[in-house]
């Protein structure tokens, strides 16, 4: 049966050199750093379809039950886990992902670099300093106090992303096309792929 749906379609750019799969354009950052302010920035300059893909709307998927202190972490982490292979899975269709998300906790790395295709992902570094954070997040008034400090010596301690945009001296539209003309040249291997190596292949014993 002709569903409609052509062979290009099912396989995604593969016409750009890289593995079959949509664009991942991944924006880590702090709490109010800017992120999706970004996302939709590049969502209407950039040519191709893109979509948004932010964590804080899984977290806002969940229903309203009330999770217990000693739950707390344990939700947080499963969720993410299933944010990350829904993106992934999204993208391994063909589709091309803006991702918004924060690398406040290492395992968040080790298992985006485990099921993204890394050649297809470009690694943002969104920073901001945080007294600029901390007085977005008061203005904001829809974030816990402190949660931005809280992430600040994390979110990029991996120490590597393919391009960085400081939200303190560049406006949304100013990072994404930033990112836009940065993103055809953009180097290999790419971060995904450093940090993949560095992450999950095992270090041989010296002889």
């Amino acid at each position: 049966m002709d569903t409609g749906t052509s062979d290009t379609a099912r396989r995604g750019p593969a016409h750009t050199g890289q593995p079959p799969g949509g664009t991942v354009i991944f924006l880590n950052g702090t709490s109010s750093s800017g992120k999706s302010s970004i996302a939709t920035e590049l969502l209407r300059i950039l040519d191709d379809r893109y979509f948004h893909f932010p964590v804080d709307a899984f977290h806002a998927m969940r229903s309203k039950r009330e999770i217990l202190p000693h739950q707390f972490q344990d939700v947080l982490d499963s969720t993410c886990r299933g944010f990350h292979r829904a993106a992934a899975g999204m993208a391994a269709g063909g589709n091309n992902i803006v991702v918004d998300h924060v690398f406040s906790q290492s395992w968040r790395v080790a298992d985006c670099v485990s099921v993204f295709v890394p050649e297809n992902v470009l690694l943002v570094g969104v920073r901001c300093p945080l007294p600029e954070l901390e007085r977005r997040e008061g203005e904001r008034g829809d974030r816990p106090s402190g949660l931005a400090a809280k992430q600040f010596a994390r979110v990029h301690a991996h120490g590597i992303h393919d391009i960085e945009c400081d939200t303190s001296v560049l406006s949304p539209l100013e990072c994404a096309e930033r990112i836009r003309d940065f993103l055809p040249g953009r180097p290999r291997p790419t971060a995904f792929q450093q940090l993949r190596e560095r992450l999950l292949t095992p270090s041989v014993p010296n002889a």
